[in-house]
C-alpha cells in the first residue's frame, strides 16, 4: 500500500484563504483519484478538536488525519531552520511551501519523496508588497526546496519562468494549475442572499485579500473617475497586511465611503451570490501567481476585467479583458475606461460571459489529481 501524505495546516488556520481553497480542493481531487493500492492521509498542527472534525467531514475518504503536537507557528519555525522532520520516510506533499525538508535518499528508498508546491514569484518579483517577515520565510523554505525537495509544482507557466532567475531547480518543476472549487456554484436563492447584503442592481466586484500588491487603490481611483453614482464597488476577502482601508482609500480618492461596499468574509453561497450578480469582475492585482478568483468569477457568469501580469493573461487566455499595468502611473484611467467600455456595451459583456464560461472548462481538479499522482509515480 502506498500512502501519500498531504500536508493540511493551510485548513487549520483562522481564514483559509486561496492556498487552503486550494488545499482543500486538491485534496478531496487526489482522494476521488487514487488508483488502486493507494491511499491519502493528512498531516496538520495542533489544533482545536472543532478543527479536526471539521478537516475530517470536509475530506471524506481520507484515510488518517495526522495530528502534531506543535501548532502552526512552532512548525513554520522548525521547518525554515530543518529541526524536525516529522514523518521521515514517507511521501509527502505540501500544496505550499510548508514542508519538512531534509536530506533524503530517494534512489535507495523510492518511497521518500518530498514536493512542495510555490503559488507565485512574488517574494522575488514584489517583495515590496508582502510583509518583510513573510519575505524572508518564503525565501529561506524556498531555499531549502531548492536544496530537498524532489519536485517542485508551480500553477502556470509565468511562475516557473519567474523562478527560473532565483531558484536552480533544474528539471524538478511539474506545472500543474488549480480550478475552480467544487462548492462554487450559484444557489438557487442567489437573488435573495444579495438582497440580505443589501447589494444595488449593479455594481463591480473585486475578491482578494485587502493587501498591497491586490491593487485595489487602483481600483477604487478608477471608479472615482467613473464618475457612476450607480456603479459601486463590492469587495468580497479578509483584511490582510499594510494598514489599508477601502474607506480611507475611497476618501482619498474622492469617491465617498458610500460607493464602496466591504463584505468581508463569506460563506461559498454568498461569494457565489455576489459574483453571479456583477455588472463586472475586476482583478486589478500588481503581481499573482494563478489568480483564482479571475476563473472563479468566469464560471459564475461574471464578465472579467484584469491586469496584464503574465499569470492572469496566462489563465485568462483571451477570455478577460486585459488592462496594462504599465505604467503604473496611469493605470487607475485604464482600469476605468476598462469598466466603462464593459457596463455600457451589453454585446461585449455578453461576449466576455460566453468566453469565460468556455475558458473555465480547460481547469479541472481531477486533471491537476491525475498529474500530482502521475509526479509522484515518475519519481
Amino acid at each position: 500500500m502506498t500512502t501519500l501524505r498531504v500536508i493540511l495546516d493551510q485548513l487549520a488556520a483562522p481564514v483559509p484563504g486561496g492556498i487552503g481553497r486550494y488545499t482543500r480542493e486538491l485534496t478531496r481531487a487526489l482522494i476521488a483519484t487514487q488508483p488502486r493500492g493507494c491511499s491519502v492521509t493528512g498531516w496538520v498542527p495542533a489544533s482545536p478538536e472543532s478543527v479536526y472534525r471539521e478537516i475530517e467531514a470536509s475530506l471524506p475518504g481520507l484515510a488518517e488525519l495526522e495530528k502534531s503536537v506543535f501548532d502552526r507557528r512552532q512548525i513554520a519555525a522548525a521547518w525554515q531552520h530543518g529541526f524536525t522532520r516529522l514523518g521521515a520516510r514517507s511521501t509527502t506533499h505540501a500544496p505550499s511551501l510548508l514542508a519538512p525538508l531534509f536530506r533524503h535518499d530517494r534512489v535507495n528508498n523510492p518511497g521518500d519523496q518530498i514536493v512542495v508546491t510555490i503559488h507565485d514569484a512574488v517574494p522575488w518579483t514584489h517583495p515590496e508588497t508582502l510583509t518583510p517577515r513573510g519575505v524572508s520565510w518564503h525565501r529561506a523554505m524556498a531555499a531549502r526546496a531548492e536544496r530537498y525537495a524532489d519536485a517542485v509544482v508551480v500553477p502556470t507557466h509565468a511562475v516557473a519562468e519567474a523562478l527560473l532567475d532565483v531558484l536552480d531547480l533544474g528539471d524538478r518543476v511539474r506545472i500543474i494549475a488549480g480550478a475552480v472549487s467544487t462548492d462554487l456554484v450559484v444557489p438557487a436563492d442567489a437573488a435573495q442572499l444579495r438582497r440580505d447584503l443589501e447589494l444595488p442592481e449593479r455594481y463591480v466586484v473585486a475578491v482578494g485579500t485587502v493587501e498591497p500588491r491586490k491593487g485595489l487603490d487602483d481600483l477604487v481611483r478608477a471608479l472615482a473617475l467613473l464618475d457612476r453614482d450607480d456603479l459601486p464597488l463590492v469587495h468580497v476577502g479578509p483584511q490582510g497586511w499594510g494598514d489599508l482601508d477601502l474607506g480611507v482609500l475611497a476618501d482619498e480618492a474622492g469617491l465617498g465611503r458610500d460607493r464602496v461596499r466591504a463584505l468581508g468574509f463569506l460563506d461559498d453561497a454568498q461569494v457565489a451570490a455576489v459574483m453571479h450578480g456583477a455588472a463586472v469582475f475586476v482583478m486589478p492585482s500588481r503581481a499573482e501567481g494563478f489568480g483564482l478568483p479571475l476563473l472563479e468569477a468566469m464560471s459564475l457568469g461574471a464578465p472579467t476585467i484584469h491586469t496584464d501580469v503574465p499569470a492572469l493573461v496566462e489563465v485568462a487566455g483571451s477570455a478577460g479583458l486585459a488592462v496594462e499595468l504599465d505604467p503604473v502611473e496611469g493605470l487607475p484611467e485604464r482600469l476605468a475606461e476598462a469598466i466603462r467600455s464593459v457596463v455600457d456595451d451589453e454585446a461585449l459583456a455578453e461576449t466576455l460571459r460566453v468566453a469565460g464560461h468556455d475558458r473555465v472548462g480547460a481547469f479541472s481538479w481531477r486533471d491537476s489529481a491525475e498529474k500530482t499522482w502521475q509526479l509522484h509515480a515518475d519519481l
